[in-house]
């Protein structure tokens, strides 16, 4: 008999216990509550924002970002061009001034000599400068109307 009333007691302590400190199933529903009324109220309006943002973000990787590649690709080859014609220019002046080096002319016919291949140099760089300034140019208007039309695209894509 006594093992009973022990047992009954232990029963009792442990449902006081778990009524005044297990509070899991209050909090559950609770937070299920909670839950619903949140989805209601906003009515998955984040998943169709966030689906919106992942829809731009494929279609920024799939089109918008190789057209850009393709056009930095244009790009560099042209500076390339242009690097590669002005090496070619110093490379012939220093082999001009090994030249010059190597014979034993006077220093006025010399100075005169030099003097005319840097008008010569001078007057081809001014025409490079005006032809790099046009291609420039063209260039700044040509990615000024790709970006446009970027922009319009994703516009379209936002909207």
């Amino acid at each position: 008999m006594p093992l009973e009333g022990l047992q009954n007691s232990q029963s009792d302590v442990g449902e006081i216990h778990s009524r005044l400190l297990d509070h899991r199933p209050i909090i559950q529903g609770e937070t299920r509550y909670f839950v619903k009324e949140f989805e209601e109220k906003r009515g998955h309006r984040e998943m169709r924002v966030l689906e919106n943002v992942k829809n731009s973000v494929s279609e920024t990787n799939g089109h918008v970002l190789p057209r850009c590649a393709d056009v930095m690709q244009d790009q560099f080859g042209l500076v390339l061009k242009s690097l590669e014609s002005a090496n070619q220019t110093i490379h012939r002046l220093q082999q001009q001034e090994r030249e010059n080096e190597k014979s034993n002319t006077a220093p006025e016919v010399r100075h005169e000599k030099l003097r005319s291949q840097w008008e010569a140099f001078m007057k081809e760089q001014e025409q490079r400068r005006l032809a790099i300034d046009e291609e420039h140019n063209k260039a700044v208007l040509r990615l000024k109307e790709q970006y446009a039309q970027m922009d319009k695209e994703l516009f379209k894509m936002a909207s």
